[in-house]
């Protein structure tokens, strides 16, 4: 896979990049988008720890898949206000730590999930290589 950050227009401001390429033949991997609860039920107060909870919840996703955090194309996150976007930003970064090749990003504030104690979800793409 290739990353894709034209030198023609502005480099990405956070960690992500602009696109990615994906070589033919690989397989994918579409998540839901998961919410900030845990297995038990309970649902943190903050972005970052709801975060943190989908990250792990995309993790177990992907690895079912045969997948992992490196395989990730894509992420399209919301958040319910600017307040908790630094949150999920320091749980995505975090996640993303160690991974060489960046996914393309989108970040939405949105105004609301089926639950008002909700405060962000997440939903990734993955490009699995072929079976050798």
């Amino acid at each position: 896979m290739k990353e894709l950050n034209p030198k023609s227009i502005a480099p990405p401001f956070a960690r992500y990049t602009h696109g990615v390429q994906v070589p033919a033949g690989f397989g994918l991997i579409l998540t839901s988008g998961q919410l900030g609860i845990a297995a038990d039920g309970t649902i943190p107060a903050s972005a970052r720890a709801q975060a943190e909870i989908c990250f792990a919840n995309i993790d177990a996703i992907l690895a079912e898949g045969g997948a992992g955090r490196a395989d990730v194309v894509r992420i399209n996150a919301f958040v319910t206000d600017q307040a908790h976007m630094a949150g999920y930003m320091t749980a995505r970064d975090a996640w993303l730590e160690g991974v060489t090749r960046l996914p393309a990003s989108t970040l939405v504030i949105v105004t609301g999930f089926s639950r008002t104690s909700f405060l962000v979800e997440v939903e990734v793409t993955a490009a699995v290589p072929p079976a050798s």
